[in-house]
């Protein structure tokens, strides 16, 4: 068990006793609430004209055929989210609220979490999920509140509220339009990209939105901080942000994706002229603004590109929007819970679905990821810096190519690492680091290990409880040695040295900067730190006969196995019920019979125990 400083301690007594007295804490009293005019819509009412199926290259232009398998669609359904949220409300009663209205926003806006939608008290353990309607299985219909992040929710989203409230971004404290649209019936207006003629125009109310193409729009649900809450009227943050020893007055910054990016060239592009020098660019030139859009919706470059069924085909049955149709994977680095979710639901699914094409929808998504790590993240290039009769030395440099930190987002579990192996004449590997053992996941922490990532944990004035000591820390293991990862108590960063990307300008931003490492300044562009690290190894030969074949491995992981350990963990010692306990639930799907965290270590345990996956790789021969 976590030990917590009194501060702490007292804080967590204080939300107890709150939510006992029923007065339960409001984590997101932020944005747009529950109580909508206009219901948000579940995505079968868009996926009749956004799904298609009678074009061969429909299941990988259209909307709703290339989002139905992404982890966006999945929110709701991915099992790791649901364990880590049973430990959130544990360590902070109620919290859930705040993780669910991301992770299912239908079910949120309309009520089926925290604040219900008309007044009264709320509901109780909405915290949980266990008010949301429909199950892990029961598809896209109306019923649903599992189907994620879904087309209604980003495309009613508006850049200020109904009273020009301007634009939060952090904490999914968004704007949702909640107005009848004065152009095409009634309702909202479906906001989007594309301005029609009006002989053209879509069969539903529909507003242009130059807002939806911008990264602000990403940044509003990936930066992360700490929530604020509210107690009777006034505001605070839950958990203050510890740097350097001094608790500071803004929150714990949780996930700074959109900042990182904000803080690079590529955000500078898009106000630049795309034909300006990039003499002073070390990576090959970019020619145009990269928005989060850019990448994670790239252009569909299909000759038969179409975003709706009535979109008009020519007389070869070809579409219009070929380099005109955002495509919408989201894919961003997870390969395997997509693949968990369809072997533990992808054939209930089918069958609740209108059709076949979800267990394929799931592989695209996976094949997405796979190519956003080991096509768009990084290169590796390794070189010999010094070499004599019993040892010589290798630099490994690795370079971002993203757009933000590598890795980025949600930071516990994840990470990446550098596999160096050397063999010898004779084919044996006679020194190595960074080996993994996939039977175990267990990662050799040898001595001269690089893994990029970020670790964050709670800050304790006094870990030894004697005043007469100055050894506070940033404490990332609980008394038994064990890795923490309480995402919604942590408040302070013990490392993070993920890789910056380029141009980036964040390195003396307490909430982005670096941590434990100090990247370089970039050599030509002030106020810049350079975009890749260098790791040095030394590799003794005494005794080995060359040539030496050496090969790197950029490594990146999903969820490691002290986090699938910590979140079991955590639901043993606690005690946390079953699914079906917890929400008075007769289910036969998913963590039916056992606690959320159990389940997830079996999933994790079955289904490849999150398997790394090989970014990039580079070969030297050493004479």
């Amino acid at each position: 068990m976590i030990k917590h400083s009194t501060v702490v301690t007292l804080f967590l007594l204080l939300i107890i006793f709150e939510a006992m007295a029923g007065n339960p804490i409001d984590y997101t009293p932020h944005g747009t609430q529950p109580g909508l005019s206009f219901a948000l819509a579940p995505p079968t009412n868009c996926s009749s004209c956004h799904k298609g199926g009678n074009v061969s290259d429909d299941e990988i232009n259209m909307p709703h055929s290339t989002w139905v398998g992404s982890m966006k669609a999945n929110a709701a359904r991915d099992p790791l989210f649901w364990a880590a949220l049973d430990v959130a409300n544990n360590d902070l009663p109620g919290v859930g609220d705040f993780c669910l209205k991301c992770h299912a926003p239908q079910g949120w806006f309309n009520g089926n979490v925290v604040k219900p939608a008309v007044a009264g008290d709320p509901l109780i353990d909405g915290a949980n999920g266990c008010e949301l309607s429909g199950d892990h299985v029961s598809g896209d219909g109306k019923l649903d509140d599992y189907n994620g992040v879904n087309c209604h929710f980003c495309h009613r989203l508006d850049e200020t509220g109904p009273n020009d409230e301007p634009q939060i971004v952090e904490n999914g404290s968004v704007w949702v339009d909640d107005e009848n649209c004065d152009n095409g019936g009634f309702g909202p207006c479906r906001k989007g990209p594309y301005k029609y003629a009006d002989s053209n125009t879509p069969p539903h109310a529909w507003k242009f939105s130059g807002f939806i193409e911008s990264s602000e729009f990403c940044g509003s649900c990936h930066d992360i901080s700490s929530p604020t809450i509210e107690q009777g009227g006034v505001l605070s943050i839950a958990r203050k942000f510890w740097h350097e020893g001094k608790e500071t007055d803004i929150a714990m910054p949780i996930e700074r994706t959109y900042s990182e990016w904000k803080n690079s060239y590529f955000a500078d592009l898009i106000f630049r002229d795309p034909f300006n020098d990039l003499s002073t660019i070390d990576l090959p030139a970019i020619t145009q603004g990269e928005s989060c859009q850019t990448c994670h919706m790239p252009q569909s470059q299909s000759d038969e590109a179409r975003a709706c069924v009535f979109d008009p085909l020519d007389g070869d049955g070809n579409g219009r929007r070929k380099g005109n149709l955002a495509t919408h994977q989201f894919a961003g680095g997870n390969t395997w819970i997509p693949q968990v979710i369809k072997s533990i639901y992808g054939d209930q699914l089918e069958a609740n679905d209108t059709g076949p094409g979800r267990k394929a929808a799931l592989d695209l998504t996976t094949s997405y990821a796979f190519d956003t790590l080991q096509n768009k993240s990084a290169l590796v290039d390794t070189s010999v810096v010094n070499q004599t009769a019993s040892e010589f030395e290798l630099a490994v440099k690795v370079t971002n190519l993203s757009a933000h930190k590598l890795p980025t987002s949600y930071a516990e579990g994840r990470r990446m690492w550098l596999h160096v192996a050397v063999e010898n004449a004779g084919g044996i590997v006679f020194w190595e680091s960074g080996a993994y053992d996939v039977n175990t996941a267990v990662l050799t922490e040898d001595a001269q290990l690089k893994v990029y990532e970020s670790l964050q944990g709670i800050w304790n004035e006094d870990p030894d409880n004697d005043p007469g000591t100055a050894d506070a820390a940033c404490e990332i293991k609980d008394g038994n040695g064990d890795k923490m990862f309480h995402f919604v108590l942590n408040n302070c960063i013990a490392k993070d040295n993920r890789i910056p990307p380029l141009g980036f300008r964040g390195a003396d931003n307490i909430e982005m900067k670096p941590v434990g490492i100090t990247y370089p300044d970039h050599p030509t562009n002030p106020g810049q730190v350079v975009n890749y690290d260098v790791t040095n190894y030394q590799i003794p030969t005494v005794g080995e006969t060359g040539p030496f074949n050496v090969t790197v491995t950029l490594k990146y992981q999903v969820a490691s196995k002290d986090y699938i350990e910590f979140l079991d963990r955590e639901a043993t010692v606690n005690n946390f019920e079953t699914e079906n306990e917890m929400c008075d639930r007769t289910w036969t799907v998913g963590p039916s019979d056992q606690s959320r965290g159990a389940f997830m270590k079996d999933l994790w345990e079955t289904y490849g125990r999150s398997e790394p996956v090989d970014m990039v790789l580079d070969f030297l021969v050493v004479n």
